[in-house]
């Protein structure tokens, strides 16, 4: 009996001062893993490109989901940028992002385009929850 504490306390003070390493649980891993989404330019040519550019210019590749700071995003993003007849405001990061919102690339682009991307994206998102980080790829 002795020697399993004596045997739990040495595992403890080595784990305390960080010569052993405790692998993260599986939750915690499921958490900061990234999946990667390739987005179809073929398909949605306007969106793609747009996408492509933000991500060249500096803007995250990585979408963390968070559905719930959708429209406090969009709100903060699309200030300053008034409509246009015959065309959609497309975001990069998208409002549904936590990188999204203020500081958001904005270009304009078809509604059908930027509609039908965005239905897209949301069929392809669906199964993920929010915290769940996408790496977006244009091919």
């Amino acid at each position: 009996m002795v020697k399993k504490c004596c045997m739990l306390v040495l595992i403890l003070v080595m784990a305390l001062s960080g010569s052993v390493y405790v692998q993260p649980s599986s939750t915690v891993q499921g958490a900061a893993t990234t999946y990667t989404l390739t987005f179809p330019m073929d398909r949605y040519p306007e969106t793609g490109a747009h996408i492509r550019d933000a991500i060249a210019a500096g803007h995250s590749a990585v979408c963390t989901i968070d559905r719930d700071g959708a429209d406090a995003n969009r709100r903060e993003s699309l200030k300053g940028y008034p409509t246009k007849a015959g065309y959609d405001r497309d975001e990069w990061p998208m409002a549904m992002c936590e990188e999204g919102g203020a500081g958001a690339d904005i270009r304009y682009i078809s509604p059908s385009d930027n509609r039908g991307a965005g239905s897209w994206v949301g069929n392809q998102l669906e199964k993920y929850s929010n915290g769940t980080r996408v790496k977006f790829t244009v091919k």
